[in-house]
This record gives structure tokens, C-alpha cells and sequence, in this order.
């Protein structure tokens, strides 16, 4: 993260409330949104921040307009600060976004807690991917390099032929959201095989992405048969169109983190990240 800057992770599609908003208005925004403030704009300048917290203190004031109850000026950051310094302001002041403004004050974007999560969930491949380089190298006798891009999302070929579908609509959700965590695929002289990340290609792919970002090894001899290929090709696997999605069962991950919900919670869970699409 130290060489992030808030620029690299920062929403540019801001939620804004103004000024003459009333009290009842913004509570009624808040609710019908997936977030727990706003900030309050004036022609593209940043006057301060509302949170929900604050819209309680005047509930009793529904007709009382954000000029009138809000507090004026709020924390904020600027698009060049290092993450990490934002991860700071975040942390000390407890608090969820800050808002990100250019030289001239005026909102450029906002970066939350979460986006923080996801600049660290982005970064989190290295050690898996330069196990997967040396144990290829070491069984097949190759050399590898790995570089990042984009690949064609109809030149990926599955090596794994179930996806839950629970866990494809969470994928589809973070994708909306932003989290982009890179595939690992191993180029072939007829596209990229998919070695991890396959509910996230698949998300991608039903999402109608043309492209997603990888972390791609590249063998110096293409023309070796891996392991992986030919558990592909005993599959049936040569598009995602071949991968099946389970419908009846859970995702083992979702499974174990949602093993304390009644069924009726977890439908509400799905339902939400369903309705976000």
C-alpha cells in the first residue's frame, strides 16, 4: 500500500445531498441507498458531511433544511495523498468515507473503509501466484514470466467445472463495487487457463465484461501439455459457457460464514446483493 495514493482507489461517482435538502428527504435517500452518508455539495463544492448518526439529532425536525442543522466544513483528503496516510485519517477519527476534493474544494470522489479493505484484498496474490510459477517450472521444465493485463474474457478457459451460485452473485456484487481481485491464468497458445478465480471470471463474464484483469504466467514454451489442460479437457472445459453453476447447495465459504444465520437471514442477505445488480 505504500506506493498507493487515494487517486488508485478512490469512488468517482459520488452520492451528493444538497444544501436545501429537508431532513425527511435525506433520510429517505439514505434508506433507499446503501450508505451511511452524504456528502452535502453547493455547485460542485464540498460544504461538509451528513451521516446518519447526525440525521437522528433532528429527526424531530423533518422540514429543517441541511443548511440549517448541518455542521459546516468535515475531514477530507486529497486525491494525490498516499493511501496509507488516508487509512490513518480514517482509523483515528473512526470514521466510514472521506471525501476527496481537488485544489478548488470542489468533490472529486470519496474513499471509504471499504475501499481501503479492497486496495489490500488486490495485493493479496503474490505468494500464490509465485507458487503456482515454481511449481510449473519445477514439473515441467519451464521458465516463467509473469505480467499483468487484461485478458479477452472469450479467450479464458475454465480448468474447474462447478460454480456455486451464492457465491457468483457475492462476485458480482464486489465487481459492481469495484474490487477487481486479479485472476491467475497461465497463457496457451489458444488463450489463458484459468488456475484460480474462476466465480470471479464467471461473475465477470455474466456481468458482460469483455475483459478483467489477471496476473498471467507465461510459460517460454507453449506448446507443454499441463496438468491443469488436460483435467480441462477430460471435463469438457474450453469456454465458460461449459462451467456449471450449483443452485441448490451453499458455497463452502459462505457456508461457514453465514453458519449462525436462520435460512430467513441469509435469503435477506442473498435478496440484498441480489437487488444491487
Amino acid at each position: 500500500m505504500a506506493d498507493d495514493i487515494v487517486a488508485d482507489y478512490m469512488v468517482r461517482d459520488v452520492e451528493t445531498v444538497s444544501p436545501e435538502m429537508t431532513v425527511k428527504e435525506v433520510i429517505d435517500k439514505m434508506c433507499n441507498s446503501n450508505f451511511h452518508g452524504f456528502p452535502i455539495t453547493e455547485r460542485g463544492y464540498l460544504l461538509g458531511f451528513v451521516t446518519a448518526k447526525e440525521l437522528l439529532r433532528f429527526a424531530n425536525r423533518p422540514n429543517a433544511t441541511m443548511r440549517e442543522v448541518m455542521k459546516r466544513g468535515t475531514v477530507c483528503v486529497i486525491a494525490s495523498m498516499k493511501l496509507s496516510d488516508a487509512t490513518r485519517v480514517l482509523f483515528r477519527y473512526g470514521l466510514r468515507n472521506l471525501p476527496v476534493v481537488d485544489e478548488n474544494k470542489k468533490l472529486i470522489g470519496i474513499i471509504s473503509n471499504i475501499d481501503i479493505v479492497r486496495s489490500q484484498i488486490e495485493k493479496s496474490r503474490p505468494s500464490k501466484v509465485i507458487s503456482v510459477k515454481s511449481f510449473l517450472e519445477s514439473q515441467n521444465g519451464l521458465r516463467i514470466k509473469i505480467v499483468n493485463m487484461d485478458v479477452p474474457m472469450k479467450e479464458v478457459r475454465p480448468s474447474q467445472k462447478d460454480v456455486y451460485m451464492d457465491e457468483l452473485i457475492g462476485r458480482q456484487y464486489e465487481i459492481k463495487r469495484g474490487l477487481y481481485e486479479p485472476l491467475i491464468c497461465i497463457k496457451r497458445r489458444g488463450g489463458y487457463l484459468i488456475v484460480d478465480g474462476h466465480h470471479r471470471a464467471m461473475a465477470a463474464y455474466q456481468l458482460g465484461l469483455e475483459s478483467f484483469k489477471a496476473i498471467v504466467l507465461e510459460p517460454n514454451d507453449l506448446d507443454v501439455t499441463l496438468g491443469l489442460e488436460r483435467t480441462a479437457e477430460k471435463w469438457g472445459l474450453h469456454t465458460l459457457d461449459d462451467v456449471n453453476i450449483i443452485e441448490g447447495s451453499k458455497h463452502p465459504f459462505i457456508q461457514v460464514t453465514t453458519m449462525l444465520l436462520p435460512d430467513e437471514s441469509l435469503g435477506s442477505l442473498t435478496k440484498r446483493l441480489e437487488d444491487s445488480q
